[in-house]
């Protein structure tokens, strides 16, 4: 069983990950070249942003595909762990499914408060963010779990409560001081979360694909 998951994270995080770093390369990259042209002055910076976008661009691919790859890995292991702890049948479907809730629940609702933002751009104090995003995820995923896989009313009221309850303690947005331009940074938000919901989805959908194709497999090897 653990050969099998640990066998479905790797190769669904890299069939994942290839494909989200290459939307990556040509969306998120490009705004974010174009940001920290503004962060460092403008137009006097251009010059210097595009000498050093030519002589560092592949390594800094090379860097955030990795990255992705290892994210997505990390995505197909935790959708499979969430599925075999509550004893949900895997497959490409639900596992879908469950990436579209791990998505509302570390992405959609999040950004709902803390949008994604650029280099350059105002933003609350990192420490406050990050606790209020851990909490946000819990406390969202447990809603929505109470709220799909229970019967009771009295249950699900409680998960659409968990729901809401961290968006009335939410950090206080940062003045909006930026150098970049807002339509930049509007972009780049729906960009990531985007490429975020796509990174969930291929992820479960591959990890229960592969899940479901290597029991096949081995129930075929044991006959």
């Amino acid at each position: 069983m653990i050969t099998r998951v640990l066998a479905t994270g790797l190769i669904a995080g890299i069939v994942a990950g290839l494909f989200v770093a290459a939307l990556q390369h040509v969306t998120t990259t490009p705004l974010i070249l174009t940001a920290e042209i503004y962060e460092v002055g403008g137009e006097a910076a251009r010059g210097d942003a595009s000498t050093l976008s030519q002589s560092a661009l592949f390594h800094r691919t090379l860097n955030t595909s990795l990255s992705t790859i290892a994210l997505s890995m990390g995505y197909a292991l935790i959708l499979l762990a969430g599925m075999l702890l509550s004893e949900e049948k895997i497959d490409a479907y639900r596992a879908t499914i469950w990436g579209a809730c791990a998505f509302a629940a570390t992405g959609l609702s999040a950004g709902l408060e803390l949008a994604p933002q650029l280099p350059g751009a105002a933003e609350t104090a990192l420490h406050d963010r990050q606790i209020w995003w851990l909490a946000n995820a819990v406390l969202t995923a447990l809603g929505l779990f109470l709220l799909i896989k229970t019967d009771a009313v009295l249950l699900k009221i409680f998960g659409l409560a968990l729901i809401l309850a961290p968006h009335f303690f939410a950090p206080i947005p940062a003045v909006p001081e930026s150098h970049v331009p807002a339509e930049l940074a509007a972009r780049f938000a729906a960009a990531s979360l985007s490429i975020q919901a796509l990174s969930w989805l291929i992820a479960g959908a591959c990890a229960g694909g592969i899940y479901q194709l290597l029991g096949s497999h081995n129930n075929e090897a044991r006959r």
